[in-house]
């Protein structure tokens, strides 16, 4: 029996090795075994999690993370939440405090036409402020303290912008002015002593010149200590806040705008200590953050390696057709090989796995990038609830319902039609939880159930 003829040929440096192994074996028995293999990995590769287990008996253990996952980094994003909350009125709240401590006759909702109109009351409002901030220990109700450097307390600043030189005389027309802007600070001591009696002209050198007059400024630092995390069982953070009163004089229209400003910085308290069990909740945040991070780790790994193995099937098929079939295989073909759905997850591991360290460095006091957090967990479970999308493809009556609901959303982006399409997508993703339960339970073999092949498998 005569043995086939089997053409041997050289490979060079540059080929692939997918195509050097394809030139080594070309004969017609071996291309048709190479041909099978492929079509059978490629076959198996873009099957769906139940059908790899009913063929080989894999359990769809990326499904199962994914699962698990949602419900996590949900649980955390809430939890943060809550305790970001508190933040974000505290800051709220303390700004609205300081307006009515240190803004004569100020009202809520009157930010936008808060103002004054003569000279009197600007200077009313002026030492109206700076008598404040110096009574202020005694008649704050919150634990307002004012800021130190060392052993002494920082002073309040009292700045006015004015141009350099000038001569007004609307009477006559004319005018004389250099529009260099000069500034004149005067400093006042938190420890100034009052003797039971009002801060004034008479104490103070300061004087304005209006027809120069720009603006006027106050600017001082306060500290606080937010204490109402304590009874949601979290240690309390450390505020500075930075209030800047501004006397707006630019358009010199005769009105005076006045604005407070307050710039607010978190950080960690130096010395702290609680009784109680706040610190074991701490703990018990802590180690749940921890199983969140490894959970994302291990569902990276996954899908980072089933992108890998696409990767690598792609380039094999594409060296195939090239020396099989003398084609090019097009880029959209090749970018089949590319689960798009994986590299979103992957994408949600790393926001996830980054805000979830960071939260744990806030639980501890290290960081205070409340707002960084929130953004990469805030993005991260976003990602995470529009992979569900894609499970729900795999139930024939869902499959039907999203690829129409996403027809309709692209076919009429600019009516009231897709909004309400739109709409309909994201409660099938909220409500249908419990499918995902029962999709898992089907790959599994739990309960029997005929899953439609879908074009791409997880």
């Amino acid at each position: 029996m005569e043995n086939p003829e089997v053409a041997v040929s050289s490979c060079s440096p540059h080929d692939d090795e997918n195509l050097c192994s394809y030139k080594r074996h070309s004969s017609a028995s071996q291309e048709g075994l190479l041909e099978d293999q492929l079509r059978r990995k490629l076959k198996f590769f873009f099957m769906n999690p139940c059908e790899k287990f009913w063929a080989r008996g894999r359990k769809p253990w990326k499904l199962g993370i994914q699962l698990l996952k949602i419900v996590m980094v949900t649980v955390q994003l809430v939890v943060f939440g809550l305790s970001n909350q508190m933040v974000v009125a505290f800051k709220e709240e303390n700004t609205v405090a300081f307006k009515h401590l240190f803004l004569k006759g100020y009202m809520d909702r009157m930010d936008d036409t808060y103002a004054v109109y003569t000279q009197t009351d600007v200077y009313d409002q002026i030492f109206f402020a700076i008598n404040q901030y110096l009574q202020l220990p005694n008649i704050s109700v919150g634990n307002h303290a004012y800021e130190k450097k060392g052993a002494e307390e920082t002073p309040l600043a009292v700045c006015q912008q004015f141009y350099k030189r000038g001569i007004i005389c609307p009477g006559n027309d004319t005018f004389d002015i250099d529009p260099e802007i000069v500034t004149d600070c005067l400093y006042i001591e938190p420890t100034t002593s009052l003797d039971n009696t009002t801060m004034g002209k008479h104490n103070l050198n300061f004087t304005l010149d209006f027809p120069r007059l720009v603006a006027v400024q106050l600017t001082f630092n306060l500290k606080a200590i937010n204490l109402q995390t304590v009874r949601h069982h979290e240690l309390p953070d450390c505020y500075d806040f930075t209030l800047r009163i501004v006397f707006d004089n630019k358009a010199h229209s005769g009105r005076i705008k006045i604005s407070l400003d307050n710039d607010i910085a978190i950080r960690e308290c130096k010395d702290w200590h609680v009784s109680g069990s706040i610190q074991k909740n701490t703990h018990y945040m802590m180690i749940f953050d921890a199983f969140v991070i490894l959970t994302c780790l291990a569902s990276l790994i996954l899908c980072t390696r089933s992108v890998i193995k696409g990767i690598w099937l792609q380039r094999e098929f594409v060296s195939f057709f090239l020396y099989y079939y003398k084609k090019e295989v097009s880029f959209s073909d090749q970018m089949e090989f590319v689960n798009g759905w994986y590299i979103l997850i992957i994408v949600s591991d790393v926001l996830t796995i980054v805000g979830s360290t960071l939260k744990m460095e806030i639980q501890a006091k290290s960081l205070t990038s409340y707002d960084v957090c929130s953004i990469l967990l805030g993005i991260s479970t976003m990602l995470v609830w529009l992979g569900v999308i894609r499970y729900l493809g795999f139930f024939q009556k869902y499959n039907v319902r999203i690829s129409w609901d996403l027809h309709i959303v692209a076919s009429h982006p600019n009516t009231a039609s897709s909004i309400a399409q739109c709409n309909e997508v994201l409660l099938l993703c909220c409500y249908d939880l419990p499918g995902l339960l029962f999709l898992w339970m089907d790959c599994t073999g739990t309960i029997p159930c005929e899953v439609p092949h879908s074009e791409h498998g997880f």
